[in-house]
């Protein structure tokens, strides 16, 4: 679809808002709040069809977050729609999930507790209608985390980058992607996924907005370090193999300098002197032990990968859905 075709008044867009929710229960109600009125203005404005809705996918949550997402849904004219997963899959598999039952033109992906500006929605819906495929929803700065977040982040990324995982930085999953877009975005199989690495591997035509943060409105963080952690090695082991390119090189350099020291000893035996040093040996030893459990639990962590997705398990199961449509 051209520009041109975009911004025709009979072509405009249906929207529909996804957003993942795990024990979300103490923000739903303005989250809906907020994102009924995005819809309201841009309906008013004509910038997408009436048919246009959020989509809340409930990841097991435990907290009463399901029902109050029904509650919301009885009173909304049809404007909610419902997912719940049978257990928690976690943040990126719920957002697939939500992103493979929606029947729409364009999507927007956000999390519930309103920290991204809902103000970049009608930008984004603008971005689309100039052509672009993908609208990436990026921080413009980190002023208002603290020193260890803003730290641990900016490491993140340069950490990534430097595994050889093309993401846009200080850019979460708070984006927009077209129906062409999010067809080539399902047609990733794997169930190890990194949804921020792999849209930047679609390719087609994108763009960014920019936005402050703002403090969670209710409710606790679902991303501490622990998770975090977990996310970045997710990331770099589901999209690049440079930390077995590493391993590779480890071990040409470890033998080059024990060939080396070797050459050293030989040479020193042959003039007549003794090689000394019994602690050297030993910390040698547990320094070189240490280097193959951390090269065997990288590699187990890709062949662990492998053992997964070869059982072809599906990536989630649904519980229950209203008004949904599988696009598989």
């Amino acid at each position: 679809m051209n520009e041109f075709m975009r911004k025709s008044e009979n072509n405009l867009p249906t929207l529909a808002i996804v957003v993942p929710c795990y024990n979300e229960e103490e923000v739903l109600k303005e989250c809906f709040v907020e994102l009924n009125l995005v819809l309201e203005r841009l309906i008013t404005a004509k910038k997408i069809k009436s048919g246009s809705y959020v989509l809340f996918v409930d990841d097991g949550s435990k907290d009463n977050t399901w029902n109050l997402i029904k509650r919301i849904s009885d009173n909304s004219d049809g404007r909610v729609r419902e997912l719940k997963l049978s257990r928690n899959y976690g943040h990126q598999m719920a957002l697939l999930a939500g992103l493979s039952y929606i029947d729409t033109d364009i999507c927007i992906s956000i999390d519930a507790d309103l920290q991204d500006d809902t103000e970049c929605i009608p930008k984004m819906v603008e971005k689309y209608m100039q052509g672009n495929d993908i609208v990436y929803g990026v921080r413009k700065d980190r002023s208002s985390d603290s020193f260890f977040k803003k730290t641990s982040a900016n490491l993140f990324y340069k950490f990534m980058s430097a595994m050889g995982v093309e993401q846009v930085s200080n850019h979460a999953d708070y984006r927009l992607l077209s129906k062409k877009a999010l067809s080539a975005l399902l047609e990733f199989k794997e169930r190890n996924i990194y949804i921020r690495g792999i849209i930047p591997l679609i390719g087609f035509r994108s763009d960014t907005v920019f936005y402050a943060r703002k403090k969670r409105i209710a409710g606790k963080s679902k991303y501490p370090l622990k998770k975090m952690l977990s996310l970045a090695i997710n990331g770099i082991t589901s999209l690049s193999v440079i930390p077995l390119r590493m391993i590779a090189v480890l071990g040409f350099l470890t033998c080059l300098i024990v060939g080396l020291f070797s050459v050293y000893a030989i040479f020193r035996k042959i003039s007549g002197e003794t090689v000394t040093g019994w602690t050297s040996l030993i910390l040698s030893n547990f320094f070189l032990g240490g280097v193959q459990l951390l090269c065997l639990g990288i590699i187990g962590e890709y062949i662990g990968k492998i053992y997964i997705e070869s059982k072809q398990r599906p990536k989630f199961i649904i519980e229950d859905w209203i008004s949904g449509k599988h696009n598989d």
